[in-house]
This record gives C-alpha cells, sequence and structure tokens, in this order.
C-alpha cells in the first residue's frame, strides 16, 4: 500500500507541475500566475476540490499519443468564497498553450453540469491558445457543447469569466454568454481574429492590445463589464461580485448587515440638483449617498458612460442601480446605453434582484448615425427588459423625463411597483424650449416681440410641467418626496414589495428586439 501511495503522491505532484517548471517560470515572467495559483487566491483558504486531476487526452494524430500531460490543460473543481459554494475551472497556459481539447472541454462540461444541478456559480479563468488544432473537429465539438451548457446556464446560475490571457477565435463565445467578463489592463485580450489575419485580410495594422484588449471590450466594445489593473485585482473583484449575487435563480442574494440605519438622512441630496436644469451632475454622488456604508460595485463603468448600472445595498439587501448620468451626454439615452441598461435589467430580472431606477433622461439621442445604427432597434430592448422584470422595480425622477425616455425608464405605464419624484422633477413630451415651437407656434410667428413672447410662453410651459404635481394628480406618480428622505423612502418599498408575486403570460419565451 505504502508503494501505491507513494505513486500516488507523485502522480498528484505531476499534475500539480502543469507544464512543468521551466513554463511555469515562463508564465511568470509574462505577469501572469498560473491556473492552480489563481484559483487558490480566488477561493477560500484550503477550500478547493478538485475533479479529473488525473484525465489525459485520447488524440493519436500528429504525434499526439506521445505528449499526454496529466490534467489536459484545465483545473476544474468547487470551493467556496465567504463560505458560499462556487464551481470553477480555470486553463492551465503551461499546458500545450491551455488549448481546448475534447477531453478538456468534457472537464468543462462535467463542472458545468454540477454546478446547475447544485444550483451554485461557475467562475472560468480563461488563458488558452484556442481549440487544439491536432484534434481537429473534435476541439470544434467541445467549443460547441460549452457553448451550449452555457446557454441552458443563463438565468439558472450566475456565470462569471475572468479573461486572464488570451482568448481567440472560437473562444471567445463561451465568455460572450456568460453574465460577467472580466479583463485585465496587462495580460488579456479577446478577438474572433487576431492582427496577423486582420493584415492578411484587410492590409490593416494593429496591434493585439488596440484590436482587443481590455480597454477596447471595456470601453468601446462593451463585451467586458470589468476593467482590472492586473490579475490581483481580477481575483479581489470577481470575490466582491459574488457576494452581491445569488447562488443561483431560486434564491434570493446573500443578506449583509450594516450598521447603517434605514432612518440615515442624506441631507446632501437635497441641494444636488443645480438650480439650472441644462447643468449636470454626478448621478454617482446620489447612489453613494443612498446605499448602505456608500458602497456601490459599477459594471461597464467605461462603456456608455451617460448611463451608470451596478450593485449596491439597501438595509443588507442586494439592489441593482439603473441611472442616467447627466454629466455625460446629458444622461440622454443612445444605442449603447439601451444595450447595456437592458442586459443589466434582465439579469437582475432573471436573479431575483430588486431595481431601482433614478431617472434624469432628456430623451433618446438624435441624429442620423444613431437612427441609420437602429436606435428604434436598441433602445426597444430596454423598454422590453422593464416591461418584462417582475422583480420590485422602484422609480425615482429626479428632474427630466421627457418623451419616450420617460416611459422606457420604468415608468408607471411599464409595470412600475413605485413611482417617486423630487419637487424639482419635469415630467413631460418634451423640453420648454422644443414645446413653445410647437404649441405655440402660430402665436411666435405674429408676435411682433418675439423673443418676450418665446418667454413667456417657456414659462407658461414650466409653471405647467416643471414640476411633479401634474403626474401626481394622475396617479402616475405615487408620491413626491424631500431628496434627503430618498434612502428611508427607498427602503421602506423594498420591505412591503419583499412578498411580490408577477407573472408574465405563459409562452416559450418572448421575442425581444435583438
Amino acid at each position: 500500500m505504502e508503494t501505491k501511495i507513494a505513486k500516488l503522491h507523485a502522480k498528484r505532484e505531476e499534475a500539480r507541475l502543469g507544464g512543468g517548471e521551466k513554463r511555469i517560470a515562463a508564465q511568470h515572467a509574462k505577469g501572469k500566475l498560473t491556473a492552480r495559483e489563481r484559483i487558490d487566491r480566488l477561493l477560500d483558504v484550503d477550500s478547493f476540490e478538485e475533479f479529473d486531476m488525473f484525465r489525459t487526452h485520447n488524440c493519436t494524430d500528429f504525434g499526439m499519443e506521445k505528449t499526454k500531460p496529466v490534467g489536459d490543460g484545465v483545473v476544474t473543481g468547487y470551493g467556496t468564497i465567504e463560505g458560499r459554494i462556487v464551481y470553477v475551472y480555470a486553463q492551465d497556459f503551461t499546458v500545450v498553450g491551455g488549448s481546448l481539447s475534447k477531453t478538456h472541454a468534457e472537464k468543462i462540461c462535467k463542472v458545468m453540469d454540477m454546478a446547475m444541478k447544485m444550483g451554485a456559480p461557475i467562475i472560468g479563468l480563461n488563458d488558452s491558445g484556442g481549440a487544439r488544432v491536432q484534434e481537429g473537429v473534435d476541439a470544434l465539438a467541445g467549443y460547441a457543447e460549452i457553448f451550449l451548457k452555457n446557454v441552458m446556464a443563463s438565468g439558472v446560475i450566475p456565470q462569471i469569466s475572468a479573461i486572464m490571457g488570451p482568448c481567440a477565435g472560437g473562444a471567445v463565445y463561451s465568455p460572450a454568454i456568460t453574465d460577467f467578463v472580466v479583463m485585465n489592463k496587462e495580460t488579456s485580450y479577446m478577438f474572433v481574429t487576431g492582427p496577423k489575419v486582420v493584415k492578411t485580410v484587410l492590409n490593416e495594422d494593429i496591434s493585439t492590445n488596440d484590436l482587443g484588449g481590455a480597454m477596447v471590450h471595456g470601453s468601446k466594445s462593451g463585451v467586458a463589464q470589468f476593467v482590472t489593473e492586473d490579475e490581483a485585482e481580477t481575483i479581489s473583484l470577481i470575490r466582491n461580485l459574488v457576494t452581491y449575487l445569488p447562488l443561483n435563480n431560486m434564491e434570493a442574494a446573500p443578506y449583509v448587515a450594516s450598521t447603517d440605519t434605514i432612518e440615515r438622512r442624506c441631507e446632501e441630496l437635497n441641494s444636488i440638483i443645480p438650480e439650472n436644469a441644462n447643468k449636470p451632475y454626478d448621478i454617482l454622488d446620489v447612489i453613494h449617498s443612498i446605499t448602505d456604508d456608500n458602497e456601490f460595485l459599477e459594471v461597464a463603468r467605461d462603456f456608455a458612460q451617460n448611463i451608470v448600472v451596478g450593485f449596491g445595498r439597501m438595509n443588507g439587501q442586494t439592489v441593482g442601480f439603473v441611472a442616467n448620468q447627466p454629466k455625460v451626454l446629458a444622461g440622454v439615452l443612445d444605442i449603447n446605453a439601451s444595450v447595456k441598461s437592458a442586459r443589466f435589467v434582465r439579469f437582475c430580472d432573471s436573479f431575483n434582484i430588486p431595481l431601482v431606477v433614478l431617472e434624469d433622461v432628456p430623451g433618446f439621442l438624435p441624429g442620423s448615425n444613431q437612427e441609420h445604427n437602429g436606435i428604434i432597434r436598441h433602445g426597444a430592448k430596454l423598454l422590453y427588459a422593464f416591461a418584462e422584470a417582475t422583480v420590485p422595480k422602484i422609480t425615482i425622477i429626479l428632474r427630466k423625463a421627457y418623451g419616450g425616455a420617460y416611459c422606457v425608464m420604468n415608468s408607471r405605464h411599464m409595470r412600475a411597483d413605485v413611482v417617486y419624484a423630487w419637487p424639482n422633477a419635469e415630467i413631460a413630451v418634451m423640453g420648454p424650449k422644443g414645446a413653445v415651437e410647437i404649441v405655440f407656434r402660430k402665436e411666435v410667428k405674429d408676435a411682433e416681440n418675439v423673443e418676450k413672447i418665446i418667454a413667456e410662453k417657456e414659462q407658461e410651459y414650466k409653471d405647467r410641467f416643471a414640476n411633479p404635481f401634474k403626474a401626481a394628480e394622475k396617479g402616475y406618480i405615487d408620491d413626491v418626496i424631500e431628496p434627503a428622505a430618498t434612502r428611508f423612502r427607498i427602503i421602506r418599498s423594498l420591505e412591503m414589495l419583499a412578498t411580490k408575486k408577477d407573472s408574465n403570460p405563459p409562452r416559450k419565451h418572448g421575442n425581444i428586439p435583438l
């Protein structure tokens, strides 16, 4: 028995070494951790339990039968984060470049199946050169099977992808299906085709970073929801993110006790809105003011900055925030803002996370660029997401709520449960200037003193709509509240909505305007 135990230990040591000391040193030289080092830092101490440590590939083409690395380039298993179970896989770049073989894919699919059965998040740490060329169609089949698992798990368990190194070709689509993609500025990149192919096909010279680096996908494409400085920050961010999320779609997010009282007033909010309705302010100041301990985890911070989405807590409960950002494009809704927020709303609805909407929106962004690229179709995604959502939904109208954007931003007519407005809220079809040009065009046209008449008519329009009481009279808002009381009123509303039950008509699924 001692001989067999010694053999077991030797085999385990071989697996733990991955591609060997030389390749581990090369990995470290690039500023990258190994797969096992990443898992050790991600999970609670000594909580990791590994599956399939000794699996090897079955390929016999191109001399592959002579090289059968133990574990076959991916480490899989489960552990805990803050005591809560998660499943994880980490691709090992030191083993055949982390390339995906049939066996490699089977290991990932197995751990995803277990995550689904147990109802726990799946976290993928991606660091791979792509499909293992020597395996041909088997490798492609492996990718497709992973994609299918991702789709089946969508909306059932949270799925998080960290891009720790290269992610190219077919490998990019699994992360794209997951709920959150994290990239770091030092070693991450994603693209369907690399710089060499781009040069060959299009004669375009572009660097790896400019084509598919972290900031490209964090600020331009919107593929990455989080951009970090390095691997250490990536791992810390994932641990923090998981604390906001439920384990699955049948559970509530974890309660996190706070000493921040429900009754705390936010006096600074009484003066945060400028007297001039055209002047900006930072919506993040509002969010930080009302959340527990002023904490907020912003999602997709660098993409479509005219809208802010992310997670905070109110009286210990996770809440998803969707808020127009007046300091960027006046908080207007455009294509990217609509898609970004619609995706976030649907995630929150999938996982029973209440939504709080902070509204200050002058409308949709006009122009041929937006129209030709489908603002109608993309704007409808946000409309669809809010209308479809059955979780508790609370809207606070802070200032402007104009036109179709008022409807789209979770208005009462979209099944919002509670709608409050601050005293300076303006709810109208459009702003005063545009309205006067339409409603009073004859009076203005025939007037001798045009400027005076325009000013008078604008004031008349403001008196009627530049306050929330017209909407309150019609029951479209539930109350006009003091800004300083916003935190208290939201928390009380969330308490009231804790037992909410709502549903959509029976159907296979709707047809969101993709």
